[in-house]
């Protein structure tokens, strides 16, 4: 959890807001009916923490019997990641780098179809955490006739 609270707060740039109590049920099934897990697992700590005008990001600490201490890829079923919206994809790109975060190869811009405008790249939180940046200042393709558009910090 700590190094979760310092990369989220050190690298990302994520406000810490405050720490939870824990949560478990030693002898009932209320984790399995509230969450859907092991009826034993424990929920040591829960964190809150807030992305600039964006997200709040919880952080939880389980341990679980039945606990798996791999992260599915995103191309697995149940795959997952964090997505944050940035202005400028190669400064904070380098700028992770720099932190010594794992980035995987270069910004990767789309030069068609309606994403083209759109710039991306992966990067990895060092528990193995698979999170990406992306950035469209100036828009996207599919925007010029759009009756609804994805939300965008500036906007």
């Amino acid at each position: 959890m700590k190094e979760a609270i310092a990369f989220f707060g050190d690298v990302i740039g994520c406000d810490f807001i405050y720490s939870g109590g824990s949560m478990k049920d030693d002898n009932g099934t209320f984790m399995q009916d509230k969450m859907n897990i092991h009826p034993r697992a424990n929920m040591k700590e829960v964190v809150f923490m807030r992305c600039g005008n964006g997200s709040n990001i919880e952080l939880f600490d389980f341990e679980a019997p039945d606990q798996k201490r791999v992260y599915p890829r995103n191309s697995d079923i149940g795959g997952y990641h964090l997505c944050f919206y940035v202005e400028n994809i190669e400064a904070a790109a380098d700028y992770l780098t720099g932190k010594g975060v794992k980035v995987f190869d270069r910004p990767e811009l789309e030069k068609q179809g309606p994403g083209a405008g759109e710039s991306w790249v992966y990067f990895e939180a060092p528990w193995g955490l698979q999170m990406e940046l992306i950035s469209y200042p100036d828009g996207k393709a599919y925007e010029r006739d759009a009756p609804k558009l994805l939300w965008k910090p500036a906007r």
